[in-house]
This record gives C-alpha cells, structure tokens and sequence, in this order.
C-alpha cells in the first residue's frame, strides 16, 4: 500500500515540477518578447509585468510542493544540527507540526477572500486577469505542501538521510 501511495504522490511531485517549469517558461517568453518588442519596435506589451508577477506566483506557490515533499524547507537549524539524534528528530516533528498546523490556518483563513474575489470578479488593471485566481496559489499550493508534508512523515517519504546530510 505504502508503495502505491509514494508512487502516486511521486508521479503528482513530478507534475508539479513540470507545471512549474512550464510557468516560468511562460514567464520567460513574455519577458523576452516584452523586451524584443520594446527595443526593436518600440512597443512593449503593456500587460507583461502582471502576467509575469502572476506566473512567477504560481511557479512558487506550486514549487513548494516539491521542497515540502523533499523535506528541504529553509530552516534555521545549526543549533539543533549539534543536538543529538532523538532530540533532532523530536525538534524536526515538531517543526512539521507546526508548520501543518500554521499553514492550514492560512488556508482556512484565506478562503474568505478567495470567495470575495471570485463573486465580485475583480481583475488585474492590465492584463484583466481575475484575481482569484493568482490569489487562489496561496491557499492551493499550501494545501499542497501540507498534503506531501503528511504523506512524508506517515511514509517515511523519499527524503531519509537527504533531509539532514551528515547527521
């Protein structure tokens, strides 16, 4: 079962990193044609910027599935490197709990702005995009991370000795 399981949320973690990937291309793209446009036509793409804000938050919010998944989150963690095993792995749990916990407060808390955004239909000022939907990331891609952060600690995941190098 632990299998099918670490398969599934492989293949999803893989998905992620394509969708990922396939933003910032995007990002790119409009980057490149936005200054190929400006500095041989003189005409730039007034919209760019937003849709690059926005692609670049999809990309992050989206890409922090795959750090939760690899347990390789920024930690401020050279004090506890030094403590011994059991108290760095009861300090590490305690780091994941709480971060399941803060994130799926954000969550809750968020969904009222979301419901906001998507019944009044308000939209960017350039590239007319509807809000809810580069505001809808957070909430998703911390659903996400919390998802692929419980998964990891009841299956062991794929992070083992990775997580901690050297210890």
């Amino acid at each position: 079962m632990t299998d099918v399981v670490l398969r599934g949320v492989r293949g999803f973690v893989s998905c992620l990193r394509v969708l990922g990937a396939l933003l910032l291309l995007a990002s790119v793209a409009i980057n490149f044609s936005n200054v190929i446009g400006r500095y041989f036509f003189s005409a730039s793409i007034h919209w760019a910027e937003e849709a690059m804000l926005f692609l670049m938050v999809g990309c992050v919010f989206l890409g922090n599935g795959v750090v939760a998944w690899s347990g390789r989150q920024i930690r401020m963690d050279v004090i506890i490197g030094m403590m011994p095993r059991r108290l760095r792995e009861a300090l590490d749990l305690f780091s994941e709990l709480l971060f399941i916990v803060t994130a799926l407060m954000i969550v809750v808390f968020s969904w009222p702005v979301i419901r906001d955004l998507w019944a009044f239909d308000q939209r960017s000022q350039s590239a007319d995009v509807p809000m809810v939907l580069p505001q809808a990331m957070v909430p998703i891609g911390l659903s996400i991370m919390v998802f692929l952060v419980v998964v990891r600690l009841l299956t062991g995941g794929d992070t083992g000795a990775s997580r901690n190098p050297g210890h």
